[in-house]
């Protein structure tokens, strides 16, 4: 079975569209084979950041392909990469310091009440 993925696999990457599917060359099929070797899934978080890089360059070089339309329906899957888009952060903005109100009442300062 390793045999045929070495041989002819494609790498799934899901994206927010859908599984996209990657075809690669001898040397990229080997080192995935090496890193899929105990998990047929890996997020994107768990890899290191040169495997990240590696992953978007292949991406990029090779481009996608959805799996019935170019011919890889019969390519087996190497591996699974579980692309999830990168959480934005909800930016706030900065609060000011709340400015002495110029309202028409005085403010007692000093006067003592007497009762």
């Amino acid at each position: 079975m390793w045999i045929d993925k070495l041989a002819e696999g494609v790498l799934q990457v899901d994206t927010p569209i859908g599984p996209r599917f990657v075809r690669l060359n001898f040397t990229q099929r080997a080192y995935l084979l090496w890193m899929f070797r105990h998990f047929p899934s890996l997020p994107q978080q768990v890899l290191s950041p040169r495997e990240q890089r590696m992953i978007d360059r292949m991406c990029e070089e090779n481009g996608f392909a959805s799996m019935p339309g170019m011919g890889t329906a019969d390519a087996p899957v190497i591996g699974r990469i579980e692309k999830r888009s990168p959480i934005s952060e909800e930016v706030f903005p900065t609060r000011r310091p709340v400015a002495a109100s110029a309202s028409g009442v005085r403010e007692r300062g000093s006067e003592a009440a007497s009762a």
